[in-house]
């Protein structure tokens, strides 16, 4: 690209960002402007200037309107979902001492199929059908937690006949009615918080409930009485594996109160899909690497005795119901091709076994 100089409006750098297949586009004071492609980010031109304070606050004022930016000046940041003619965009836009940020998240304009996306069909299509209880799909921020949610919701969509209700901040990928009816609200726009959401949620008929993160008590307790009260609910969490997510849901529960949420975890968890982007090892794009844990009578004792350190075991016994562990899929990859050694180390939750498995 011979073009360095500052772009006029942000839709011009998300028109190359979407158009070069990155996740994330950067305009950052004091920094080039940067994208995300594949996990990296590097600079969109390696010899453009860094952006002043003042080209930052133009391309600020190019995209947001009056609300966003009174808000950012109150605040000092704003998160919404961005739309324009290329798509739509998660934005970010903080003030720091330099002076603004923007960070754009590249939703994809198209919901891929779990097929697309290379999930365990077989094991999960089982769980979209309950009529109650809690999946969880947990992973590292940019690990397609999203992206995975979503196909699992558009599932769900065409194959049953139901009312989906999501929560989200912001909403990304945007469902039409199928054979469900299917509601989002946005939080901050349509509702103040995911806690009030969910309490609302329940006066809605709602038969499928999909929680865009489940970040503090109030949230992850309605979220678990939704599920024991005949909701299907769907939520994500900022863990690496299975055993980490559920001791992170009773962690923040009072002590005195932790083994009666162990009870209802045991009994109203379905499954817990845990994920991450592993680099292809052609250079060419990522992959998913996934961890699930299905709920069995095995694991339900697990958790309510508070063994959570067992599960690793009892996921690697329970393949013949669609269980696999992260360093399986991860080893699987390998020897298919689809990722290097390095990576496949590098990823892993037990190194010292994988990395045996690569010396034998």
């Amino acid at each position: 690209m011979a073009e360095h100089k500052v772009l006029d409006h942000v839709d011009q750098y998300l028109r190359l960002g979407r158009e070069y297949e990155c996740s994330d586009v950067h305009l950052a004071t004091a920094f080039p402007p940067a994208w995300r492609r594949f996990g990296q980010l590097q600079p969109i031109w390696d010899d453009h200037e860094p952006l002043t304070a003042d080209e930052t606050e133009k391309l600020a004022r190019s995209f947001l309107e009056d609300r966003e930016w009174n808000r950012l000046q109150e605040k000092g940041d704003v998160d919404f979902a961005y739309a324009n003619e290329e798509g739509r965009f998660r934005a970010s836009v903080v003030k720091q001492r330099l002076g603004y940020d923007m960070v754009f998240r590249i939703i994809s304009t198209e919901i891929k199929t779990m097929e697309q996306i290379n999930l365990p069909i077989d094991s999960l299509v089982p769980l979209t059908r309950y009529h109650n209880g809690l999946i969880l799909v947990t992973g590292a921020v940019g690990s397609g937690k999203s992206t995975t949610l979503a196909s699992l919701i558009d599932f769900i969509n065409k194959d049953r006949e139901d009312h989906i209700l999501t929560l989200e901040d912001p909403i990304e990928y945007v469902f039409d009615s199928q054979g469900c009816h299917v509601n989002q609200r946005e939080v901050h726009l349509h509702t103040e918080s995911f806690a009030k959401a969910l309490r609302g949620a329940l006066r809605e008929d709602p038969d499928v409930i999909m929680v865009g993160e489940m970040r503090d008590l109030e949230t992850i307790q309605l979220a678990l009485t939704a599920a024991e009260t005949g909701h299907l609910v769907l939520g994500t969490l900022h863990t690496g594996n299975a055993p980490r997510t559920l001791d992170r849901i009773l962690d923040v529960f009072p002590t005195d109160q932790r083994d009666q949420i162990r009870i209802m975890v045991s009994e109203s968890l379905r499954g817990v899909i845990s994920q991450q982007l592993v680099p292809k090892a052609d250079g060419n794009g990522r992959i998913l690497a996934l961890e699930l844990l299905v709920n069995t009578a095995a694991v339900s004792n697990c958790i309510r005795e508070g063994k959570t350190f067992m599960l690793p075991g009892v996921m690697q016994t329970g393949k013949n119901v669609g269980m696999i562990t992260m360093d399986e899929s991860l080893r699987t990859l390998y020897i298919q091709g689809q990722i290097t050694q390095e990576e496949a180390l590098y990823r892993a939750e037990d190194k010292v076994q994988m990395q045996t498995f690569f010396q034998s």
